[in-house]
């Protein structure tokens, strides 16, 4: 890798061929879709969590862009050599934090395509197919998580590609702020209050603080573990009439079914019906557990959506579709148009004077936006609705497999109730079991929280395998999320092996 130097400005040498030279991209793309190949052939040789320490990329490489170009060829030796060994390996079939960011070989696809085509399309006379088929595209998925007719285009409702959950709470927030407004006035702002549980996402407090809602009118309701941690109806009015006393407006409440932490579902039914009574937004949040949902045994779980006035999943979960992907509907597509549309002199077209087509650039914050769709169209094609499920359901079924190794053996505890591909689980050493819930003293819980913290570690240092913590209800516990799409019973099984391995030290050292 060379750097650019003031002494070398004379000698600059010309790149014979032009950037978008077709044969040239036909021998560099051979040459990338090779070395991908290859990654994913030994994916699971790489240690999971990168082990580099942080600065490390700055000591690799020179202080400035090179003056001259340089080979491919040279340029993938160095991703194999200082890019690789800083890449934790979310496609590792040992990976089991977070949420699973599952791939495929159709979302790839799509995704080159996308990237290829590279088209910017904020309105539909920008790229006529980017809007129609994304259009056609949620009604699909809309149709496979059978969710009623009102969230579709045929049902005037609609559906729209943000980039992830974040944007889609952004958007519906302002929607419902600005909807708020317009009834009780602009002044009014400073009394609008947000409602989530205290296990909801942080998109949700970051939303409220771009939308302009005060700080202290965010509510993280109380949840508990009698309750799976999931938000209850009773506890939300509570919280609602409180703020109505104190001269409030309650305003959005977001509903989440499979919670970041534990993957705990909110009621959305009854949540609905205390919104209603107070003219409220309800948001539904089904970020990682929405994909499953188009499975028939999973799809009570958002029961109650009808009167639901938003919903969202992350495609790029698990749902085998490249980051980013956020599937958002809307009933009143009207209420996110008058909250974010612009119409500048330089974007009008008769197709937008007509009003008979999409413009999504009103749909979402920023202006430009990419042709995500075609991943998503490539992934339902290539696979089909009953592999999809088949897909998701195993998933859940390694979980269960991993849930009942967990159970067999008396040193670990399972936290929560598994509901989904994740389990949450700590090691709970027998002297200190009465604890599990506080027990007789705080202290002798903060040394099982520590002992779990060490535990995590320990596992995650070894590079074998790769999951993360939460802390509910006071208790720190590792969450084993399963999702990669690479994943087999054998990776489960081997993981086992290496928790087991790993609790016996931990133990020992208690």
């Amino acid at each position: 890798m060379g750097s650019l130097h003031a002494e070398d400005l004379d000698t600059i040498s010309v790149c014979p061929q032009n950037p978008l030279d077709p044969e040239e991209f036909r021998r560099q793309g051979h040459m990338i879709i090779d070395f991908l190949a290859d990654y994913y052939r030994d994916v699971e040789k790489y240690p999971v969590r990168s082990q580099v320490e942080p600065g490390y990329l700055k000591k690799l490489l020179p202080e400035s862009a090179p003056n001259n170009p340089e080979p491919i060829e040279t340029i993938l030796r160095d991703v194999e050599s200082v890019i690789v060994p800083g890449i934790t390996h979310w496609q590792s079939p040992n990976y089991y934090a977070y949420f699973p960011s599952s791939g495929s070989v159709a979302g790839f696809m799509g995704e080159m395509l996308s990237t290829g085509f590279n088209v910017v399309g904020f309105n539909w006379m920008s790229s006529p197919a980017a809007t129609e088929l994304e259009s056609v595209v949620m009604d699909w998925l809309g149709k496979m998580l059978r969710l009623p007719k009102p969230f579709l285009f045929s049902g005037n409702g609609g559906g729209v590609l943000q980039g992830t959950t974040c944007e889609a709470i952004l958007c519906t927030l302002t929607a419902a702020r600005d909807k708020m407004l317009n009834k009780m006035g602009r002044d009014a702002i400073g009394k609008l209050v947000v409602y989530g549980s205290d296990q909801t996402h942080c998109a949700l407090q970051k939303a409220g603080q771009i939308a302009g809602i005060n700080p202290k009118n965010f509510r993280p309701v109380f949840t508990t573990k009698e309750n799976a941690f999931g938000l209850t109806a009773a506890a939300l009015k509570t919280a609602i009439e409180a703020d109505v006393t104190a001269g409030l407006i309650p305003l959005f409440i977001c509903a989440t079914v499979g919670t970041t932490s534990s993957t705990a579902v909110d009621p959305i039914g009854p949540i609905c019906e205390v919104a209603k009574e107070y003219d409220m937004w309800v948001h539904v949040d089904a970020a990682y557990a929405g994909s499953a949902c188009i499975c028939p045994e999973f799809r009570h779980f958002i029961d109650g959506v009808e009167d639901a006035d938003s919903f969202s999943l992350n495609a790029h979960k698990w749902f085998f579709t490249t980051l980013d992907c956020c599937c958002l509907w809307v009933k009143d597509p009207s209420a996110l148009v008058k909250a974010l549309s612009t119409n500048p002199e330089y974007l009008k077209n008769k197709a937008t004077e007509s009003k008979q087509v999409v413009d999504y650039k009103d749909w979402q914050i920023a202006l430009s936006r990419r042709f995500r769709s075609m991943k998503l169209w490539m992934v339902l094609r290539s696979y089909g609705v009953a592999n999809l499920r088949n897909f998701l359901r195993s998933h859940v079924k390694m979980a269960k497999q991993f849930e009942g190794l967990l159970g067999g053996d008396s040193r670990f505890e399972i936290v929560v109730p598994r509901t989904f591909a994740m389990v949450c689980f700590r090691l709970l050493p027998k002297a200190v079991a009465g604890v599990a819930n506080g027990g007789t003293a705080a202290g002798e819980l903060e040394r099982v929280n520590e002992l779990n913290r060490k535990f995590l570690e320990s596992m995650n240092a070894e590079g074998k395998v790769y999951m993360t913590h939460a802390v509910v209800g006071g208790v720190y516990m590792v969450r084993f999320a399963v999702g990669a799409t690479l994943t087999e019973e054998r990776h489960v099984s081997f993981a086992w092996n290496v928790v087991q391995e790993h609790a016996e030290r931990i133990l020992g050292e208690f």
